[in-house]
């Protein structure tokens, strides 16, 4: 069985949400955010969190852009333009025409950890790639780390 996580920095200190990674034993953050230079914490910021990572937890780090929305349908969400069920069904499209499925080693996945900033899953695209990603392949256990 492959354990994937899934983890937001939204509302989490450095400490909480390294410790979540820690204690979880995760080996690898995989960034699916669409713009991961982000200013919204400070410790989050793609070669920041890489070199934190590897500093204080020994978890390696790669960036997805596949696996994030396009500019254009997380924009169209966050000014309401478009609904969460909108936004839903229009993601999970473009993660089907982008094939992610065949462009990934799903055992290399088993305690990676899907990174957005959302703090909850509820409502964020990584919650929905790790659903996608289990009916693709069954064999995948999604832990979502709050």
């Amino acid at each position: 069985m492959i354990k994937l996580f899934t983890i937001g920095f939204a509302n989490k200190t450095a400490q909480k949400f390294f410790e979540l990674l820690s204690v979880n034993n995760v080996q690898k953050i995989i960034d699916i955010r669409v713009n991961n230079t982000s200013q919204l914490s400070g410790f989050a910021k793609a070669k920041d969190l890489e070199f934190f990572a590897g500093k204080i937890c020994n978890i390696s780090y790669t960036y997805m852009p596949d696996f994030a929305p396009t500019k254009e349908l997380l924009s169209q969400y966050r000014v309401k333009k478009i609904t969460w069920d909108e936004y839903t069904n229009q993601y999970l499209e473009l993660i089907k025409i982008r094939v992610v499925e065949k462009t990934i080693n799903i055992e290399e996945f088993h305690n990676c950890c899907l990174l957005c900033s959302e703090h909850l899953p509820q409502q964020c695209h990584r919650r929905l790639l790790a659903e996608y990603l289990q009916s693709r392949f069954c064999n995948i256990e999604i832990h979502h780390l709050k």
